[in-house]
């Protein structure tokens, strides 16, 4: 199991117990785009253009941020 598919399914699974450096990871080794940051915002864009804002609460990410993202990988990769 690579990378990549470890952290899928810990985010899938335990979205609020992702790390924000992990959830960073994952959004760019599924091709998610960087934008910019305003404050604590990170506004990150999917392959198909999806924009999502995440942030960082102290070192965790936010679970609805995750179940987003996770919802958004499922419309534009057909899978659970």
């Amino acid at each position: 199991m690579t990378k990549r598919e470890k952290l899928l399914a810990r985010a899938l699974n335990n979205p609020r117990g992702l790390s924000f450096e992990d959830f960073r990871t994952l959004l760019a080794q599924v091709g998610w785009e960087f934008e910019h940051q305003t404050g604590s915002h990170q506004i990150w864009y999917s392959p198909t253009g999806y924009r999502l804002s995440v942030q960082d609460r102290n070192g965790m990410a936010k679970g609805y941020q995750v179940e987003q993202f996770m919802k958004q990988y499922e419309v534009e990769h057909g899978k659970k």
